[in-house]
């Protein structure tokens, strides 16, 4: 087979993760595929771009929010300097600019496997409660509140406390109006609004993380409990776990809406109900737990769009445990001084 370049994106890993480092990992472990990694970043201090052992070359990024003009322009010079065969974004904020443009993509010769607009449409926050009585699941009381205005009528209707959640990113919680007020300010003014206020059902933390292909069929999935957690709300350690009501609901969601691509389902289990707390459409930060224990998606996923043959799925033990860690990586100053100035790690 011949080498594959992949740029891959969210390579911030830091104490609040991106799923990046996890992909490029999953993908680098299958000894079938011959992967070089472009590193995507939006900040010289991501540490992916250091990582020379996961990611072969790396690039600094426009914001993909807003004029996509810049952005794909840089797309265009990667393409055209390195050489590029496929993107897997990993930001929640970069999702409608690749769907939107899939198809000039295309056109530069560049891949890539997400859901349709209408399915990244149908996750959202205002929306969760329909989707979540089509799988199977339910909901929180939520409330979407588009200005300070309307914090109170939404703290009144769910009462204290709350989970605060930014449109994009975090979750914090809530025990007074002041505490709400405080997390509310911060988050629009790092993410915008909606910002979204949500009852804390009390129970297990359970998540699921799969690839559906497009046409009503799973690629593979596997389900996790998280077991503790960052104060970010991130995972820090898990075990896999074998719930057959949310790994039903996960492959009511691929069938019924024929999803494409990677997805990762939040649920919280109280007593025997299973309540959805997001939708992410994009591979999770922990999807290298999945890899290690024999799901390994993003390349399953890759082979999917190369139409190389996948093997058999294994039987995943229940009881599989998943521990995050932190160490220091050192480097020269000169190749954070390269990526100021040039903007790229060759």
């Amino acid at each position: 087979m011949d080498k594959i370049t992949i740029a891959v994106s969210g390579i911030n890993a830091a104490d609040n993760p991106g799923p990046g480092i996890g992909v490029a990992r999953s993908l680098k472990k299958d000894p079938d595929l011959k992967t070089e990694i472009v590193g995507l970043a939006y900040d010289a201090m991501e540490p992916g771009l250091y990582m020379d052992w996961v990611v072969d070359r790396s690039y600094i990024m426009p914001d993909p929010v807003g004029e996509s003009k810049a952005y794909l322009n840089r797309l265009r010079y990667i393409c055209d300097t390195q050489g590029l065969d496929m993107v897997i974004p990993n930001l929640d904020a970069e999702l409608p600019f690749y769907i939107n443009n899939s198809e000039r993509l295309g056109d530069y010769g560049v891949r890539t496997f997400l859901p349709d607009i209408k399915q990244f449409r149908l996750r959202a926050k205002d929306r969760l409660r329909g989707i979540a009585k089509t799988i199977g699941l339910r909901v929180p009381k939520t409330r979407l509140v588009h200005s300070p205005d309307g914090l109170a009528g939404a703290l009144e209707a769910i009462g204290l406390p709350v989970m605060v959640k930014g449109i994009f990113y975090e979750a914090l919680r809530a025990e007074t109006y002041q505490e709400a007020y405080a997390h509310f300010n911060r988050l629009a003014a790092v993410w915008g609004y909606p910002v979204i206020i949500q009852q804390i059902v009390a129970g297990e933390h359970l998540n699921v993380v799969g690839v559906g292909n497009g046409q009503g069929k799973s690629l593979g999935m596997l389900g996790i409990k998280k077991t503790s957690l960052t104060a970010l709300g991130k995972i820090w350690t898990g075990i896999t776990v074998h719930n057959e009501p949310m790994l039903a609901a996960a492959e009511r969601l691929v069938k019924k809406f024929g999803w494409r691509g990677p997805f990762e389902l939040e649920c919280i289990l109280c007593g025997n109900d299973i309540y959805l707390i997001e939708i992410n459409p994009r591979f999770p930060a922990w999807v290298y737990f999945a890899t290690e224990v024999g799901v390994n998606l993003p390349a399953r996923l890759l082979r999917h769009c190369l139409n190389v043959k996948n093997s058999r799925l294994p039987m995943v033990d229940a009881g599989k445990l998943f521990v995050r860690y932190s160490y220091e990586l050192v480097t020269d100053l000169s190749q954070f001084q390269t990526l100021i100035l040039q903007g790229e790690n060759p």
